[in-house]
């Protein structure tokens, strides 16, 4: 007969296999984006930026998990954006930054007055939220020498932009998991890019990251980006793979077969001039995948 206290034992067991497991898959992913993507190199000093949410958490604790076994060295700065936000609990993050042991800053900046101020009430803040704490987040990165700026930004996320763009933009894009910023000198890294959002939800509940709520738009129930996430977590549920395949759509761009003059030479296109487009090729049938190297696999 199992007793009480060896019950707790097995449920502690089942819980540690399961966060193991979750942990090698995310290591997995993280580390295959980042040499599909060479997002980080030999010295590179790589801001890490927290806003208190279970993605940052996640992706500060894997690539730490990452640092100790890389075969280049980094360094991880942890970062911080204190909107002055009514309520914030500000002790939470450099409490548990400090108990890591990782370099960090806390940036005060005061960008919640100004949202609050210029957008009316009712309206979507998260734009001007997001453009504010962008420029802030990136001054300061050049002040610390950051080669570097990670964003935790998961799969989900990448294809959310994709649907919004489309829906409500007319244009085909999203964020890309690595890109230059517009003015030219900083450069943004997506390192969980290939990361499902419901295995970071779990992974912050076995982990138990002390997450911290964003009040400012967390009650903005009709965000248009709230909106598509409904419509792709509806088709993860009736299509299972569905969201696998979209996701592999973004990399297997066919420009001969859309409609943008820009990517391809529609004009002069000729029966003479026709040649396939490289990534109308299968890459995995054809065998140009079989060589590919995760620098940062286990």
């Amino acid at each position: 007969m199992i007793d009480i206290e060896d019950e707790s034992v097995l449920a502690e067991k089942k819980i540690k296999t399961r966060l193991n497991k979750l942990q090698k898959r995310l290591r997995r992913e993280m580390g295959q984006a980042i040499a599909d993507f060479n997002m980080i190199e030999e010295g590179d000093k790589v801001m890490v930026c927290l806003s208190g949410g279970k993605d940052s958490y996640a992706m500060l604790d894997i690539l730490m998990n990452l640092q100790k076994s890389a075969p280049i060295s980094f360094e991880l700065v942890a970062v911080n954006l204190d909107q002055k936000q009514p309520g914030f609990p500000e002790h939470i993050l450099p409490a548990y930054l400090e108990s890591l042991g990782v370099p960090f800053h806390v940036v005060e900046r005061d960008t919640y007055s100004i949202v609050k101020s210029v957008v009316p009430e009712g309206k979507t803040t998260c734009g001007l939220c997001s453009r504010l704490r962008r420029g802030t987040l990136y001054g300061f990165a050049e002040e610390i020498g950051a080669t570097k700026i990670a964003l935790g930004h998961h799969r989900d996320d990448i294809l959310e932009t994709l649907f919004l763009n489309m829906f409500y933009g007319g244009k085909l894009k999203t964020m890309p998991p690595k890109l230059v910023s517009d003015d030219g000198k900083n450069m943004v890294i997506r390192p969980l890019a290939y990361a499902r959002e419901k295995d970071l939800e779990v992974y912050a509940e076995l982990k138990e990251f002390p997450i911290i709520p964003c009040n400012l738009c967390g009650s903005q129930d009709n965000l248009q980006r709230q909106i598509i996430k409904e419509m792709l977590q509806s088709w993860d549920k009736t299509h299972p793979g569905r969201i696998e395949t979209m996701f592999r759509s973004l990399q297997n761009v066919v420009p001969s077969h859309l409609a943008d003059t820009n990517l391809f030479d529609f004009k002069g296109l000729s029966k003479e001039s026709n040649t396939p487009d490289i990534a109308s090729i299968n890459p995995i049938s054809d065998g140009l995948m079989s060589d590919r190297i995760d620098i940062l696999s286990m």
